[in-house]
């Protein structure tokens, strides 16, 4: 296959490139003779401000999995993959409120590290385990092989040759300069992806608009394609591949209402909220309030995302379905041969961007595509290392390890990280939507996710042996209702592990009253608050419950039974603000956090509205 992109494209291209690589390897610079310590390679030092916060966030996310897999959902599914990105709009508003400041105030490094303070050894390493299988074997092989895909449909380069060289690239800079590297770069990655981004968008759009500009091209693919702009998919709607050569249905991957009132919110909160190469950028933050703003800064550009990926997937459907190929050919002047074809939905990206971005915007969409995949990359490379040097070598091989150690173990162990993703990768080929892929296996982990850091962050019963058993019943617990209900879509399975799970730890917990210790119980006004919100939790439960009963059965076709998902997340927020504000006891490590670290400005307040606002309206205009 030759290449489409043209000198000055390559120009463009090598110029960013060039431009990533320096600026890394500059900000990550050192005095003579001073050595990096673990505090700067894997937090930067404590320096991000909530720019730099925000646009890591965001670069660290954005990858091949959304320009490439996620623009394939698009094409074949439509609209309703961008629930994703908008509930994460949501979820990062909870975790900038109520999780980031407790991680920030404890001072940690990693997510494993939070679970050894709060319970022990044993669920620090379950996790840390779970956390590396995940950046390993998903994150890494699908975001390098989504990426290598690109190359290979746009410049010809051959599928193993492109993984190895985006795996090389990003860990140049990344290995050696750690998170300060990682961070500074995404700024100007995120300029290249979501610029880069938007520029594809304007001229796909102009392009099935026949030159009369993108709001044409917009009501174009709204006329053409309307069953792709439903936010909640009915089931038997809309038929995809399955990448074996038939059909699915795309309730499979997105049920209904279980994208508003299932599992899609553990998702969201569990990536968000408690996954290191995320969560790492907010701990690097100068303080809690930069930290904040930079959660809601990302929580804008996330309502942004669909427009730069989801619209081009759509678009590349209806200009592949509307036109023939010889029409295409003539349209686009060129022969038929040079057109080529969308045998999988996630060829739709570079498809589009093969045929109709001109030379030079050409260069910088792809380049806008590269910054995606490669800060992703970098992003992973680097907890990866910071996993496995704080919560397993330090802790268990070298507990005396100084700075110069740490830091050259996960230099090592960076390394060792991208030789596996190099070999695993490939084995992807055989996948349709890769997207649904990194959905559903890391799905395998969050139920247990929320259960154990949730609880360990606010209710005072949650007990050691409750966390470690539920850590170590998750994945099991998620392969059995696989088994059992192989047809079940994915997000709902996750719902009912999670309702398991939550049953599992409060059992565990109530048994243990031997391992409390007294503790004082609010007093005045606020214990009466605590009550009446406990009391209102319960009551909502209920009522999701009660719906469920009555009318999941019926309204099964739209996936009403992941209310009961709901149901238990009121429930479990009810029995723990009322058993918090009830009983005088606690685990001898529950965290009594200070009321105050959840206090926000009104700024905050006004951001955090405005979010709710436009998501609230995006989805009454495509519900």
């Amino acid at each position: 296959m030759t290449s489409t992109l043209s000198t000055l494209d390559y120009i463009v291209f090598v110029l960013y490139a060039v431009i990533i690589v320096a600026l890394g390897l500059w900000v990550s610079r050192s005095e003579k003779g001073v050595q990096k310590t673990a505090q700067d390679y894997f937090l930067a030092d404590n320096s991000l401000t909530w720019w730099a916060v925000g646009s890591s966030l965001i670069a660290a996310n954005i990858s091949a999995e959304h320009f490439i897999a996620m623009s394939g959902s698009g094409y074949a599914i439509g609209l309703a993959i961008a629930a994703y990105e908008w509930i994460a709009a949501i979820a990062l508003i909870v975790v900038a409120k109520y999780f980031l400041p407790v991680f920030l105030d404890k001072g940690i490094y990693t997510m494993p590290q939070f679970l050894q303070e709060r319970y022990n050894k044993g669920v620090s390493t379950a996790f840390a385990i779970f956390y590396l299988l995940v950046y390993v074997f998903v994150n890494l092989t699908a975001v390098s092989y989504l990426g290598a895909l690109a190359l290979e449909k746009i410049m010809g380069v051959p599928l193993t040759f492109g993984i190895v060289g985006l795996l090389v690239f990003s860990g140049v800079y990344s290995i050696y300069g750690g998170m300060k590297a990682v961070a500074w770069t995404d700024v100007v990655q995120v300029i290249f992806l979501v610029g880069g981004g938007l520029i594809t968008t304007y001229i796909a759009l102009d392009a099935v608009g026949g030159g009369d500009g993108v709001f044409a091209g917009f009501a174009h693919i709204y006329e053409r394609a309307r069953d792709h702009f439903v936010m909640v998919v009915p089931e038997g709607r809309i038929a995809v591949p399955d990448g074996a050569g038939g059909t699915k249905d795309a309730f499979q991957d997105l049920p209904g209402l279980a994208v508003i009132l299932g599992s899609m919110w553990l998702t969201n909160l569990g990536f968000w909220g408690f996954n290191q190469f995320i969560i790492q950028k907010g701990l690097a933050a100068k303080s809690i309030t930069e930290a904040k703003r930079g959660l809601l800064f990302a929580g804008y550009l996330k309502i942004l995302i669909p427009l730069i990926v989801v619209i081009p997937g759509i678009t590349a459907y209806v200009l592949f379905n509307d036109y023939s190929p010889g029409e295409l050919a003539a349209i686009l002047g060129k022969p038929l041969a040079a057109v080529g074809t969308i045998e999988k939905s996630d060829e739709a990206y570079p498809w589009l961007l093969k045929n109709f971005v001109p030379s030079g915007f050409r260069g910088l969409a792809f380049a806008a595509l590269a910054a995606a995949v490669v800060s992703s990359l970098a992003s992973i490379i680097n907890s990866t290392s910071t996993i496995f040097t704080i919560d397993l070598y330090k802790t268990f091989f070298r507990p005396a390890a100084e700075s110069r150690e740490l830091v050259r173990v996960g230099r090592l162990v960076a390394v060792l990280a991208l030789a596996i993703a190099a070999v695993v990768a490939p084995q992807l080929q055989t996948l349709d939507q890769v997207y649904q892929y990194i959905q559903e296996y890391t799905g395998y982990i969050y139920p247990g996710t929320i259960v154990v850091f949730v609880m360990g962050l606010y209710w005072k019963q949650m007990t050691q042996n409750a966390a470690l058993w539920t850590a170590i019943v998750t994945i099991p617990a998620g392969i059995i209702f696989k088994l059992i209900y192989p047809e079940m879509p994915f997000i709902l399975r996750i719902g009912y592990v999670f309702i398991f799970l939550c049953v599992l730890a409060s059992v565990i917990s109530f048994m243990e009253r031997g391992r409390k210790v007294r503790v004082p119980k609010p007093e005045g006004n606020r214990y009466k608050r605590l009550l009446q919100t406990s009391y209102i939790l319960f009551a909502l439960a209920f009522v999701c419950f009660v719906i469920g009963v009555l009318y999941s059965a019926e309204y099964s076709y739209l996936g009403l039974e992941s209310i009961y998902t709901m149901s238990m997340i009121f429930l479990m927020l009810g029995i723990i603000v009322y058993t918090n504000t009830r009983l005088d006891t606690a685990d001898k490590k529950a965290i009594i956090s200070d009321p105050v670290l959840f206090k926000t400005q009104s700024g905050f307040n006004v951001a955090a509205a405005g979010i709710l606002a436009i998501i609230g309206t995006l989805y009454y205009f495509f519900w």
